[in-house]
């Protein structure tokens, strides 16, 4: 199920996988494999994530190797997505998806590792649920940005159903991600994001319609704007859509896990070497709290 030492190295490197996890992943390889315990979760794993692949919202529940401890429990989950990759691009080939999308979707695997790293210190997979969009063919890069293949929800669908869109809860969207390790988020880069996804979901899903693209991130707080210039990428970021709902369940930790890497770090520590740091914590000491914005804009090209 796993590929051989030689293979398994290439398709790290594919994944995007940080050099210096490399080797010890090649290493552990065979006792994934040769360990029939082992080798069970594996199976059950890859056959859990492709089941059904390409639909959307489908509940996967990759299973927790919860009695083994170290980098093997941490890692595993990168032996699953690797055992994964052949139904993955299979899929992918089937819907036509450009090999350079495919290569820099599934990479995601490698960013995730990169945070792990950032935060902990350790090689790692962050959150291994997150990379099940990617490899069940939910989730593309497309530029600067990821959209996912997803449905609305009830509150956004009644909302945006009042607002005379032909949509409801349930219709089909495509939720939009900001990926860490990729550069501004500058005006023309999204720009260019938003084009090359109208086009690509035109050609490689045309019997879905998708009305708008929502997004729900910390970026999407209004309170950001008290601290950063109007021309700054985050404002102009916000610009472009339209309250969906507001949410007053605080989430302090989202920028301070985004923007410093560690959710748990201590505010009166916080650095103010750039603007965003500077609001975010100057925020959180003076007492306030953030938010998660929820907004979407129209994406097929009206309003």
């Amino acid at each position: 199920m796993l590929p051989d030492t030689d293979e398994l190295a290439e398709s790290l490197l594919d994944l995007g996988v940080p050099h210096e996890d490399i080797n010890d992943l090649v290493r552990m390889g065979p006792r994934v494999t040769d360990d029939p315990e082992l080798r069970h979760h594996l199976e059950r794993s890859v056959d859990e994530l492709v089941r059904g692949i390409g639909q959307v919202g489908g509940a996967v529940d990759l299973p927790d190797l919860d009695w083994a401890s170290g980098p093997l429990r941490r890692c595993f989950p990168v032996y699953v997505f690797v055992a994964a990759l052949p139904s993955t691009r299979a899929y992918h080939r089937e819907r036509g998806i450009p090999a350079d999308v495919s290569r820099r979707t599934l990479a995601d695997l490698g960013r995730n590792m990169a945070v792990h790293r950032r935060r902990h210190g350790r090689t790692g997979v962050q959150a291994p649920w997150w990379l099940v969009h990617h490899f069940r063919g939910e989730l593309y890069q497309l530029g600067r940005l990821q959209f996912e293949r997803a449905r609305l929800g009830q509150r956004a669908g009644t909302r945006l159903a009042a607002a005379g869109l032909d949509v409801g809860p349930d219709s089909g969207c495509l939720n939009v991600h900001i990926p860490d390790f990729y550069g501004p988020l500058s005006p023309a880069a999204v720009d260019r994001s938003l084009a090359l996804a109208r086009e690509f979901f035109a050609v490689h899903f045309p019997q879905e319609r998708y009305e708008v693209a929502t997004c729900h991130s910390w970026l999407l707080d209004p309170q950001l704007r008290k601290y950063l210039p109007e021309d700054s990428n985050i404002v102009r970021f916000q610009e472009r859509f339209r309250v969906a709902h507001e949410d007053r369940e605080q989430a302090d930790s989202e920028p301070v896990q985004f923007v410093f890497g560690d959710p748990e770090l201590p505010v009166e520590s916080l650095p103010r070497r750039t603007a965003v740091e500077r609001a975010v914590g100057d925020h959180l000491r003076a007492g306030g709290h953030w938010f998660v914005g929820h907004g979407w804009l129209p994406f097929d090209g009206r309003g």
